[in-house]
Parts: C-alpha cells; structure tokens; sequence
C-alpha cells in the first residue's frame, strides 16, 4: 500500500465515487484538534486553494484540516542496542492526530486519495486510515472511544507533502465511517474515500420504484465521450444541482454526431420512469435526448469501441427545454430488465441530473 509515485497518480480505484464526499453527503464528525483549519474543507471537492496573503487570528489560513503543533510533556527514555546494526528510517513520536468521518454513501472502499497539496512544510509524516460499520446514527464521541469498532485499512504509511498520496485497499465489507489518523500532527487538504456503495435493499424495495441510476442506490457512470466542462459522475449524485457546475457538460460540437453517456444501474431492472434535468442549463442545453438500454451478463469496460452491442431503444429523440426537468412515463418502451442505459444529446450540451426509475429484476 504505496503512495503513488509523481507522474503515475491515475489509478483504478480514482475512477470509483468518492464515499466521503460532502457533495454526496459526507460529513466530518469530530476531530481531536482543528485548531488551524477545520476538518469540513477536507471533503470539499477540488485539491484546496493557497492564498498567500490570507491569514486568520490563529494564523496561516489554509484549504484543509490543519492541527496544531503537537508538544509531548516529558518523556521516558531508555538506551537500546540494535540486534542489527544499520539505517534508522523512523521513530515513533508518543501522541497523534485523529478524524472521524460519516461516509454520504456507505460502500466498500476501495482506495484512499490523502492530499496534501499546499501543505509543504506542515503535512503529516505518516497516516493511517481505519473503517467501522453501524448501525443508525451513534455520537462521534461513542465511534471514538469504541476502539474495537474500528478495521485498519491502510497501516501507518508514510506521506508526502504537496502530493496526492494514494492507498488501494483490498475490503469487501461494508463502511459507514472512517477514522484518519495522522502521525504526529499537521494538514490534509482533502481525503477521498473512492468505492462502491453497498445500500440496504430491504429497506429500498419496500418503497416501491427504485431510481436504479442513483449513486446513493449503487449506480454508476461507466463511461461516456466527453465531460469537458462537468464530469460525468455529477449526472446520478443526490439532490438537484446547486449551479451549473455540478452537471455533466460537454464541449461545443463543431462535427457532426452526439454525446454520450453509459450508466451502470444498481442492480438490473425494467424501467418505468426517466426524468432528464436541464436545471441551471439556459444557453447550454441540448436541443434533444434519447435513452437506450442494455443487458450484460459480463462486465465491459470499453463501450466506445463496442460496436457489437445491441442497444435498444427506451426513449426516441425528445425535445429539451432549458432549465426544466422533463419526466418521461408513457414514451418509455418496456424492453424488459436492462443492466446499462445509455443517455444520448443531440448535439451537445450539458445535463444536471438523469434519474431513472424502475422495479429492481
């Protein structure tokens, strides 16, 4: 469980939903120490800002969470031969910094991203990072005192300052919270926490149509052709959209064709209600859409090349409106359980959130 070297910082797991998000829900819950940053601006998205000139009555301001200069009274001391004579690489510093983190969509966890850009000559020299599940909604102060709780996923690893710092971690089980702890002090200027939601079925199907496209219900974005001005990811997350920058955006098409996007749904099922939401896409929005679905038995990673595929029609082209949310019930054909859609604009444009309703197969 290596940080990533300079100029390789693309990994598998990058490409997975960040859980921890505060976009998605995800909320820091209690710190032991947050006296020069605090520990919200680490699930902001982005890397964090520098502002050279900015400061605040505690000091430097900086784009993260940021502990105090940790100061041990008094120490013991004792005198050790080593068995083997050698390089000393580390040596264990008594007390560290901690964060308890509330997970917006509980999953398996497959990877941590610890940033510390910006922080030079303040980042920790080590981190760890640990996982627990729970039940209902427990205080911070119980998840921080119950030791036993918590599953190390990545083991104390030493970091660098300024850099993405990068862990893939092999778990399948299910997490609601995790717990970052940093060796001694410092600033982390974003954690990310990428997976895959795991979300309670039983509960999910006892209330009827299940938007199958939803990150908060599993589904995912696979791929699509283009995300120049907003990423594809933005099209499932919750709630509308706060701006425009929190769509799926593509660039002005200056060839003939259209834009694509590919959805994994959470678990296959038939579809019976689609809305396409333009919110906040005034001059920007595509003139028209159309829906295609799909069931595969196997995972595929390269849809874009996949000219074998047999697509089949849900929706034909619509007209869009700007700023609208369209909601298609009776022009939706019933193709039976499909596992993929795939949302198609004609020519470009941008969408701020495609939700797709339907009885899980």
């Amino acid at each position: 469980m290596q940080a990533e070297a300079p100029g390789a910082m693309h990994v598998a797991f990058a490409d997975l939903i960040d859980l921890a998000a505060a976009k998605v829900g995800g909320k820091a819950l209690l710190a032991n120490d947050e006296f020069f940053a605090p520990k919200e601006a680490m699930l902001e998205p982005g890397r964090g800002v520098f502002i050279a000139d900015k400061y605040t009555e505690r000091g430097k301001w900086m784009d993260g969470w940021e502990t105090r200069r940790k100061r041990v009274p008094g120490y013991d001391w004792c005198i050790v031969k080593l068995g083997l004579p050698g390089a000393i690489h580390g040596i264990d510093v008594p007390g560290y910094d901690w964060c308890i983190v509330k997970l917006g969509l509980p999953g398996a966890i497959h990877g941590i991203d610890v940033d510390t850009n910006h922080f030079i000559g303040n980042f920790p020299e080590y981190a760890s990072l640990e996982a627990c599940e729970v039940d209902g909604d427990p205080s911070a102060e119980s998840l921080a005192q119950d030791v036993s709780r918590w599953t190390e996923l990545v083991p104390r690893s030493r970091l660098r300052g300024g850099s993405r710092n990068l862990f893939a971690v092999a778990h399948e089980r299910r997490f609601t919270h995790v717990r970052l702890n940093i060796f001694p002090d410092g600033g982390v200027a974003r954690l990310r926490v990428h997976g895959m939601v795991l979300p309670d079925w039983h509960a999910l199907k006892k209330a009827g149509l299940v938007d199958l496209a939803a990150a908060a219900n599993g589904g995912s974005v696979v791929t699509c052709n283009d995300q120049f001005f907003g990423t594809k990811d933005n099209l499932i997350f919750p709630g509308r959209a706060a701006n425009m920058g929190e769509g799926w955006e593509t660039r002005r098409k200056r060839v003939p064709g259209f834009d694509w996007i590919v959805v994994k749904l959470a678990t296959p099922g038939t579809l019976r209600r689609a809305e396409v939401d333009t919110h906040f896409f005034k001059g920007n929005f595509p003139d028209r859409c159309s829906l295609e679905g799909i069931h595969l038995e196997e995972p595929l990673l390269d849809f874009a090349n996949a000219t074998h595929l047999q697509w089949k029609e849900l929706l034909s082209q619509s007209k869009l409106q700007a700023d609208h949310c369209h909601v298609f019930e009776k022009e939706l054909k019933d193709v039976g359980p499909i596992t993929h859609v795939r949302l198609n604009i004609f020519p470009d444009g941008g969408v701020s959130r495609l939700r797709l309703f339907g009885e899980p197969a």
